[in-house]
């Protein structure tokens, strides 16, 4: 008895450090006053000046053109890879997995000046070289994720659709795509949340007049950090949220599908 009410309590204290602050912060969000240790009233004024400032918005939305478009390219080419290296021979494969690690072991500063000599020596630095870098640390975590659902997928199943006269697309989007789908999802969740929390490679790829919420942030902190970044980090923060609650529903849905069947 006392040893299950320690470990909640652990896990209580976790859940309290992780999330105080950011309890904290949407409690801001709706502070009337400007005073961080004053409540002056709940207020709404800080989202209505949020969506009256064109410069926020124009962050707010190149980060979720960014998180979500390159997210959906890292998961294309990470699924593709995954697929590839999952049909390598052992010896191969352990290497490519551990190429595939290194981008995410390795310094991020290491990886956002790598690409900024690479961008600078062929274009010119804009959004196209920020998405591209997105999309560069994007990928390994598609792979990683897609790959322990490949490497427990019945390819038996997927040998006899071939047989019964199924084309090769035509099986692997009927037998494999819905085995596959879970690790799909998490490599594109992964990739969407990295984006949006990325600033070291945003703040090295970008050209002129491009920013992300990251490097807005950065460049209020010379002035001071204003009310609407809380109230703009309350809607990323709920966003983030939405979206791992539908994927738990999804997932939930489809293994309760799996059990009627």
């Amino acid at each position: 008895m006392v040893k299950t009410w320690a470990k909640r309590l652990y896990m209580s204290l976790i859940f309290l450090i992780l999330y105080i602050p950011i309890l904290v912060l949407v409690v801001l969000s709706f502070n009337n006053s400007k005073a961080r240790v004053n409540w002056g009233g709940f207020t709404l004024k800080w989202y209505e000046s949020l969506l009256s400032n064109s410069r926020v918005v124009d962050a707010f939305s190149t980060t979720l053109v960014l998180a979500f478009g390159s997210a959906l390219v890292a998961t294309a080419i990470g699924l593709v890879g995954a697929i590839g290296i999952s049909a390598m021979k052992k010896r191969n494969y352990a290497i490519m997995l551990g190429a595939t690690n290194i981008p995410m072991l390795n310094a991020e500063i290491v990886t956002a000046l790598s690409l900024t000599l690479l961008f600078i020596r062929f274009m010119k630095l804009g959004f196209t070289t920020v998405f591209i870098g997105h999309v560069t640390f994007g990928v390994p975590y598609v792979i990683l994720n897609v790959l322990p659902r490949l490497r427990t997928l019945n390819k038996s199943a997927y040998e006899a659709a071939l047989d019964l006269g199924a084309s090769p697309v035509y099986a692997f989007f009927k037998v494999c795509w819905p085995e596959l789908m879970p690790g799909i999802l998490s490599g594109f969740l992964m990739a969407a949340t990295m984006s949006m929390d990325d600033f070291i490679i945003t703040y090295f790829t970008r050209g002129p007049g491009i920013n992300t919420i990251s490097t807005l942030v950065y460049s209020e902190l010379k002035r001071g950090i204003q009310p609407e970044m809380y109230a703009l980090s309350t809607i990323l923060f709920l966003l983030v949220l939405v979206m791992l609650l539908v994927f738990n529903l999804l997932s939930n849905r489809r293994d309760s599908l799996q059990k009627g069947a």
